[in-house]
């Protein structure tokens, strides 16, 4: 079997709900969730946590909503941020109902928490009266003991009955704006059951590594768990749980996905280990130029490289890059070809005027050519 660069990943056909103005599943981009960790009675706090989080690229971020103090503080934190807002519910119906009516965007549940059918039925009524979308949340944690007594522990098949199961209450009740998660902090057992569950329906998924750990071992985790998915085209939209704060959530999850070539945004950085051939300290270049280079939302590469062994080879592929030299000058690359060279003490600063500037003509040019495409 011959090896095929460049292959694109064929996403999973599935139907297409919205989450406030973000549209999830059918052809719409994957989007980057993330949950807040603040008390959500405190508003302020919470509404600073999103903001910090929408400035790394969030699409949707989710609060929980465990009392009625919370939900009352979620309308002053909808209109305030510039983000859908999933509202977290477990256990008790009506914080599901004032967390529609405060506006969420979304209401994360599990039915067979909230109780008998009829709290579903009015948890569903105050979703479809104020445009609420629902997320079906399955996890290996927290199934149904009639499940746990069938399959003996949690499984692939015992997640995937539950999600079904639950998505069947919504359909019974014509109620069809649900996207569905099933996760596990077992990577072998979420992949496997989105798997299954893949083949089972066309619901969209969210999909996640739950609980994964600190931010080395929870990117590990998450990057091994949902890239095999992405790569096989399952998820219209993902969270990577971390015990680190929203916004290195957010990064990761976009890394993920420009790894793959799913997403592109912001700079994307190609740089070296380092070794004793580099002609500059790569290692702390590389922690400046991310920090400062956070902010650029334009997709753009640039190759940091500290030596001329692959430097130039990688230059050529990115649109602005870097070769360490000696006698404290090195090589700048512009467009793959060699333009000019910069010294030691000035490279930081030249690198971002660099990026910076090239940002806004990519940008620039996009722009010129949407206006011409309509």
């Amino acid at each position: 079997m011959s090896y095929r660069p460049y292959q694109q990943i064929l996403r999973r056909k599935s139907r297409q709900i919205r989450v406030g103005k973000v549209l999830v599943g059918g052809d719409a981009p994957i989007s980057v969730q993330t949950m807040t960790n603040t008390p959500t009675e405190d508003a302020e706090a919470t509404i600073a946590q999103i903001r910090r989080a929408e400035i790394a690229g969030v699409d949707i971020v989710r609060v929980s909503c465990p009392t009625p103090e919370s939900t009352a503080a979620l309308k002053e934190i909808v209109h305030e941020v510039n983000v859908p807002v999933v509202a977290d519910i477990h256990f008790h119906y009506k914080r599901a109902i004032e967390a529609a009516e405060a506006g969420a965007a979304c209401l994360r549940i599990n039915p067979g928490n909230i109780g008998s059918k009829d709290r579903v039925k009015e948890v569903v009524k105050a979703a479809r009266d104020h445009g609420c979308s629902i997320r079906i949340g399955v996890n290996a944690g927290s199934l149904e003991k009639h499940l746990l007594e069938k399959y003996g522990e949690p499984n692939p098949e015992a997640l995937v009955e539950s999600a079904l199961w639950h998505a069947a209450h919504l359909q019974e009740l014509d109620f069809h704006e649900f996207k569905i998660s099933v996760k596990a902090s077992d990577v072998f057992l979420a992949v496997a059951a989105y798997q299954q569950l893949a083949e089972a329906c066309d619901h969209p998924l969210h999909i996640g590594i739950t609980e994964a750990g600190g931010k080395r071992t929870g990117t590990v985790k998450s990057a091994i768990g949902l890239g095999n998915l992405l790569w096989y085209g399952i998820g219209d939209t993902m969270r990577v749980s971390l015990s680190a704060e929203p916004e290195e959530e957010v990064h990761v999850g976009w890394d993920i996905l420009k790894s793959l070539g799913i997403r592109h945004r912001g700079v994307k950085i190609i740089s070296c280990p380092s070794c004793a051939r580099q002609g500059f300290n790569v290692i702390k270049t590389v922690e400046t130029l991310e920090e400062r280079l956070a902010h650029i939302e334009t997709p753009l590469t640039l190759s940091i490289i500290g030596c001329v062994v692959n430097g130039p080879g990688e230059a050529l592929m990115t649109d602005i890059g870097v070769t360490g030299g000696g006698a404290g000058r090195h090589m700048v690359y512009h467009a793959g070809k060699t333009d000019h060279t910069v010294d030691d003490g000035a490279m930081v600063d030249h690198i971002v005027e660099l990026v910076e500037k090239k940002a806004v003509e990519i940008a620039a040019a996009a722009e010129l050519a949407k206006q011409a495409a309509e």
